[in-house]
């Protein structure tokens, strides 16, 4: 399979190109020129396998040609053994027809560890067959950061550098990266918020002459193909425990940059019988706009309870619009450079009604929020963290009826997120699990360092000439 650029003027590359470039030469993100398709008899046969079986089955074309099946599914077993849950995404039913799907067994309890412990283990695999050192840059909002260390950290033949937003992020998600104490493993708290974050990175994939010579950044935040991958998988494994494909499933995701719904729109393309997909977001909501108003316009950043959605530019909407644009690369990049300079963007009306033919879409605010996780814990006696709350609610705001079955998808461990569960009310002690009951004492490494790339960029050049 080949991948093209969503702005259509870089070339198309393989699978192991896509996974070490992250970003296309021109500035657009990788997606696969086609999707392979499973009909209502493959989607039977697959609803028989274990996670690990399924997710071989539904990645193995975006990979073939590039890695034996052998060496692939021998990655997916060692990357999904880390999990604390022997069904790996597990569902948990909350009403008659609401069910949570808990993506937070991973070892840094969020969903982020999907994809991440898999790209971990497929970058070292590729480097190791090139003969080749890479140095990680990413930007987190809360938890993309202590998944990709936790993925890396054993990693030969990578140095990871992570940027968070200085006193943006809980404490719990703060000290899962910076307590890792490895010689690979930088942490930096930059002073400014995500967004600074993330076009920071952008701006170090497109000139990398800061690095010294043999290097070479890579991607690990979802403009990653490979991030996407991966996230498809429990798409699939939730809906056909749910009885997929003689049911259809809808879907309520509490997103930020959108590359975990973007998943299940190739999910649904991919021939899953998906109903609704429901955009949930926080107070910070250029998606909700940009779905129920067809206003994709920056705004100030608020902080909120729900961190890791704190973001005011969602980069993987760039990969629905190439879609909805029909896939003209052309027309997208003129659109995509005018809402860089002008922070605004509204849709052509066709565009716009093939992007809500595909979502529904709620904002909640923190009131809101705390309200979902105390109503919540009240009516089902589960806790969910903020982000899984808006999800809930998010459901909740768009059912089309009684008897849609809808999966809210559980995005991260509510003792990530202690603050908000107490101040919503309930009454529950939140506890984190057995290997990070010492988190909050444990040694932390991290710089903090001004939004100013040329520093930034000097810091780790420094770190990586050690």
């Amino acid at each position: 399979m080949k991948y093209q650029s969503t702005r259509g003027a870089s070339e198309q590359l393989s699978f192991e190109d896509v996974l070490l470039k992250g970003l296309a030469n021109d500035g657009g993100l990788f997606v696969p020129t086609e999707l392979p398709k499973f009909s209502n008899e493959d989607l039977t046969r697959l609803a028989t396998l274990s996670y690990e079986a399924l997710a071989f089955e539904i990645m193995w074309p975006f990979v073939e040609g590039c890695i034996s099946a052998v060496d692939f599914r021998a990655l997916i077993d060692d990357a999904y053994a880390q999990f604390n849950h022997s069904a790996v995404a597990p569902l948990v039913q909350i009403d008659q027809r609401t069910w949570v799907l808990e993506l937070f067994h991973g070892p840094t309890l969020a969903f982020k560890d999907f994809a991440l412990q898999l790209l971990g283990r497929l970058l070292n695999h590729f480097l190791s067959k090139r003969n080749q050192h890479g140095v990680v840059m990413g930007a987190t909002s809360g938890d993309t950061g202590s998944a990709a260390i936790e993925a890396c950290v054993a990693c030969d033949h990578l140095d990871i550098f992570i940027l968070h937003p200085h006193q943006r992020v809980s404490e719990v998600q703060r000290r899962q990266m910076t307590t890792v104490l490895s010689d690979n493993v930088h942490n930096i708290a930059l002073e400014g918020h995500f967004d600074n974050c993330q076009q920071m990175v952008k701006t170090s994939f497109a000139d990398q002459s800061f690095l010294p010579e043999g290097r070479q950044l890579i991607a690990v935040n979802s403009i990653n193909w490979a991030r996407i991958m991966a996230q498809i998988v429990y798409y699939f494994s939730s809906a056909l425990a749910l009885g997929a494909p003689q049911k259809q499933i809808s879907f309520s995701v509490p997103t930020g940059n959108f590359g975990d719904i973007y998943a299940g729109y190739l999910a649904k393309q991919m021939g899953l019988p998906i109903g609704q997909l429901v955009v949930a977001t926080n107070a910070n909501n250029i998606l909700h706009r940009a779905i129920s108003a067809n206003d994709y316009s920056k705004q100030g950043l608020q902080k909120t309870y729900s961190p890791s959605m704190d973001i005011m530019v969602s980069s993987n909407f760039e990969r629905l619009l190439f879609d909805a644009f029909d896939q003209n690369g052309e027309a997208l990049k003129a659109e995509m450079e005018s809402f860089a300079a002008t922070g605004e963007l509204s849709l052509p009306a066709e565009v716009y009604q093939n992007v809500i033919t595909h979502f529904s879409s709620a904002a909640l605010d923190d009131e809101d929020t705390l309200t979902w996780i105390r109503d919540t814990f009240a009516q089902s006696g589960y806790l969910a963290d903020p982000h899984t709350a808006i999800g809930i609610g998010a459901a909740a705001a768009c059912r089309r009826s009684d008897d849609e079955v809808m999966v809210c998808l559980a995005t991260a461990h509510a003792a990530k997120f202690e603050d908000a569960v107490k101040a919503s009310g309930v009454d529950q002690e939140v506890v984190l699990p057995a290997h990070l009951t010492d988190l909050l004492d444990r040694e932390e490494s991290y710089e903090v360092i001004e939004n100013n790339l040329e520093t930034v960029q000097s810091w780790i050049q420094q770190q990586v000439n050690i």
